[in-house]
């Protein structure tokens, strides 16, 4: 599928990087061009994609400060100079547009959904926003954040392609690591994604391209994606099982939303050398998918690439009935009442604080 992503605020500017090594050094060139935007100027500094800095007459560069509202309205006023400097990177090749960030911050969860509802404004093509949760112990700011732009960002785009942030990051790493490992997760599967069927190395003999991943994300709402691979006999052949068990082991336990498996659609990519690829293999994986998800809108195909290993991929349309999801906005719904008590219940002028006898003071 060839891509332009557009990364918005600090967390989509860098898995935007992520996205655009990933492709480079597979080769695939599915992603024909990228761009960061962001209201920190500082953010930028390890940034090698092309940027763009916005909100300069409101926050001069130092970021919203998780004001989510304020990038919203930021977004909004500055929309024509970031639809400017995307309208040069759009070209009639182009066949989806990923509007990538993450959704508990404040310039990317505010910023991402007015960006997408004006490019679904603007172009013929579908606009994916991919968004990554806040882990369940960031602070209730990121939830409240979070649950707001998901709401509007699955309404706004064509289809919101989610990731939790609790998915793939160890208990032992530190916050930097931790972060840097959820991004090279998703750039491999989302990389995977985007490259099936533009490799010019090999054609597959079930092909999947980007009409398939379009069609099964055609429902709108939220989408997941599953990823597992594992070492393959050199025959096909003795590669039935292995598919099969890939694929369960993807969908099981390697989801971008760790128990969503009720889906509106799917599609089941299985990649490796195509002399390891079994048919039957491909088809079993596809029908088993078919029952998990309970859904009749299963696609299937292969895509060959150099490898001794077997992978699996899967795409899910349409998985708002996922308990992750029912459980992230049932916290995102009770941070936002805490906070609302909290306010309601502080003094109307803070000093009035520090001016009664319920503390005596040091002197």
């Amino acid at each position: 599928m060839k891509t332009v992503l557009v990364g918005v605020g600090q967390a989509g500017g860098k898995l935007t990087t992520a996205l655009a090594s990933f492709d480079e050094q597979m080769g695939f060139n599915a992603v024909r061009d990228a761009l960061a935007v962001n209201t920190a100027s500082a953010d930028f500094q390890s940034i090698p994609l092309e940027t763009l800095l916005i909100g300069q007459d409101q926050v001069n560069g130092h970021g919203v400060g998780g004001d989510n509202e304020l990038g919203a309205k930021i977004m909004q006023d500055d929309l024509h100079q970031v639809m400017s400097a995307l309208s040069s990177r759009i070209s009639a090749e182009t066949e989806a547009i990923f509007v990538v960030s993450g959704l508990g911050g404040g310039t990317g969860s505010g910023g991402a959904p007015v960006l997408a509802s004006r490019l679904t404004e603007v172009y013929d093509i579908p606009v994916y926003g991919l968004g990554v949760l806040p882990g369940s112990n960031e602070g209730s700011l990121y939830q409240i954040n979070a649950g707001r732009s998901l709401k509007t960002l699955a309404r706004e785009a064509d289809a919101l392609l989610l990731i939790d942030n609790d998915a793939w990051k160890d208990s032992g790493e530190s916050m930097s690591e931790g972060y840097a490992a959820i991004n090279k997760n998703i750039a491999r599967r989302v990389g995977i994604l985007l490259g099936a069927g533009e490799s010019p190395e090999c054609v597959a003999e079930s092909v999947v391209d980007s009409s398939e991943i379009i069609n099964t994300l055609r429902s709108g709402g939220i989408a997941s994606l599953g990823y597992a691979s594992t070492p393959a006999a050199e025959d096909a052949a003795e590669n039935i099982n292995v598919i099969t068990s890939t694929t369960r082991n993807a969908m099981l336990t390697g989801g971008s939303l760790p128990g969503a498996t009720k889906a509106d659609s799917a599609l089941v990519i299985i990649a490796g050398e195509s002399e390891r690829i079994s048919r039957k293999g491909v088809e079993k994986a596809r029908k088993w998918v078919e029952t998990e998800t309970e859904s009749m809108q299963v696609r299937g195909g292969d895509f060959p690439i150099e490898s001794n290993r077997l992978a699996s991929l899967i795409l899910l349309g349409g998985v708002e009935r996922s308990e992750r999801i029912q459980r992230f906005m049932t916290r995102a719904e009770q941070a936002a009442t805490e906070a609302a008590e909290v306010e309601k219940e502080a003094p109307d002028d803070p000093k009035e604080t520090f001016q009664n006898d319920d503390l005596d003071g040091l002197f």
